[in-house]
């Protein structure tokens, strides 16, 4: 069986690729890199697409990827994250579900949230190696066969029953960040439901962080997690924090308990460590649990730290996202894989994605690229931050942006091979981005910008408790 070493993509397909072991290249990227855009223009089917047509057809990509490979997945299930194209096959990312669960109950799909809720419950209680409440990075939810000729045949369940792991790109460790979303995910279940089980697993999840990641190290917090060899990782995250204060803070109020209220005080304290007052902005965090890391500068905290706090002396975040990271993506202009005439506006990942020269398989990314996930979740910030305000007008502004892109870029792409909604799905990205942490993001279709649109359009808020409406 080959391992992890054996793959073809880096990092660069990874949100948090620090828990990717041995990848050599991304030869398999060059089809999923095309413009894949439809002949309309800017000022045809977008201009004239009303709000509730985007949100419908954005569900129906949703569901597309949740539903996919029905032959192996007539329960709990996980979606796919990507469409095809980025070369990933039918790999689905914790992360990615618990932001498809969120925006599906905030667009009423209880019954899409429940069975992918349900997903995570199975791999938690069925992983092949422990039994303490974790959940690894990324998950195999379909068919396909490898790179090197090894056949997948299998769902989320594999015929002795347990979770089928990611193995094959080394999605196998545990990130904090990777656990604390589908906690929030699994208590915005419950909330809808009523139904225990969403709970506890939920607090097994808490269980895990509390055991295996409280840093005892000079700046506190939480630490990153584990690799896939279950090897503590030092590096404290500012958004892993930030998502910690949003988990606790859900789990006391809705399980109680002393520990939950600690928990959300150690986050807290270092995210308060994190914050620039002069600047206005979170550094990303520490690679040693000592020293701040204070560059690059990224989105997600700023973003994620007012959604998850709602303190004033923090709103300021959300005008440095929307001022220092912002991005104009031209049609023909350095190196945009925008087709024709469209134009896309909105936020990149970090203040490195501004001035990276890397290239991925040989393509060069692009300086001006929008980071369209990102983008909803500035919408997303904004909206909560300023009802009835400029911001208000100011998230609207970006929602049309990632409208041209949901229209525009995009089509083409496929599930398991079956051929996604029109017009449904949005790219992570507007043209090739690096993050400056090691990976990048690609034009291809994503659960998780699509999500975080899904909720900014419905002007909800997934990380405070009851933000989801339900």
């Amino acid at each position: 069986m080959p391992g992890p070493s054996t793959s073809p993509l880096t990092a660069a397909v990874s949100r948090r690729g620090v828990l990717i072991a041995g990848a050599a290249g991304a030869a398999t990227l060059a089809a999923g890199m095309q413009a894949w855009a439809s002949p309309a223009t800017r000022g045809g089917v977008a201009g004239s697409m009303s709000s509730a047509d985007s949100l419908e057809r954005a569900h129906a990509f949703l569901g597309a990827m949740t539903d996919a490979y029905p032959e192996v997945n007539s329960g709990p299930r996980m979606a796919q994250s990507y469409a095809d194209q980025l070369g990933l096959f039918s790999t689905a990312f914790v992360y990615d579900v618990a932001l498809t669960i969120c925006a599906s109950l905030a667009g009423g799909h209880v019954g899409r949230a429940t069975t992918l809720a349900d997903g995570l419950l199975f791999a938690q209680q069925n992983d092949p190696t422990y039994d303490d409440g974790r959940l690894r990075q990324g998950y195999n939810t379909g068919p396909y066969t490898f790179y090197d000729g090894t056949p997948q045949p299998y769902g989320l369940e594999l015929p002795d029953g347990t979770a089928n792991i990611g193995w094959q790109f080394g999605f196998l460790g545990t990130a904090v960040g990777d656990m604390a979303w589908p906690g929030i995910a699994l208590l915005h279940t419950y909330s809808a439901t009523g139904d225990g089980r969403y709970l506890d697993g939920a607090v097994r999840i808490g269980e895990w962080i509390l055991d295996n990641t409280w840093s005892e190290r000079p700046l506190g917090g939480f630490s990153f997690g584990v690799d896939g060899g279950n090897n503590p990782i030092p590096n404290g995250s500012t958004e892993h924090n930030i998502d910690c204060v949003a988990f606790f803070r859900q789990l006391e109020a809705l399980e109680g308990g002393d520990r939950w209220r600690r928990a959300q005080e150690h986050a807290r304290a270092f995210v308060d460590i994190m914050w620039d007052r002069q600047g206005g902005f979170f550094y990303t965090g520490t690679n040693d649990g000592v020293e701040i890391n204070r560059d690059p500068l990224p989105l997600d905290p700023a973003t994620w730290g007012w959604l998850a706090l709602q303190a004033e002396r923090y709103a300021r975040s959300v005008d440095w996202a929307a001022d220092d990271l912002a991005t104009r993506d031209v049609a023909g202009e350095g190196n945009s894989q925008l087709p024709g005439d469209v134009t896309i506006s909105g936020v990149t990942f970090s203040s490195a994605s501004l001035v990276s020269t890397a290239s991925y398989n040989g393509l060069p990314v692009h300086q001006q690229g929008v980071w369209l996930e990102g983008t909803g979740q500035l919408a997303c910030a904004m909206a909560d931050r300023g009802r009835g305000t400029r911001d208000s007008g100011r998230a609207d502004d970006l929602l049309d942006e990632i409208r041209v892109a949901q229209n525009l870029v995009g089509a083409g792409q496929t599930v398991g091979g079956d051929p996604l909604p029109d017009r449904g799905g949005v790219v992570a990205a507007s043209s090739l981005i690096d993050t400056g942490f090691g990976f990048g993001y690609f034009q291809i279709q994503h659960t998780g910008a699509t999500s975080w649109y899904v909720m900014a359009a419905e002007g909800v808020n997934p990380l405070q408790v009851g933000g989801l409406g339900v």
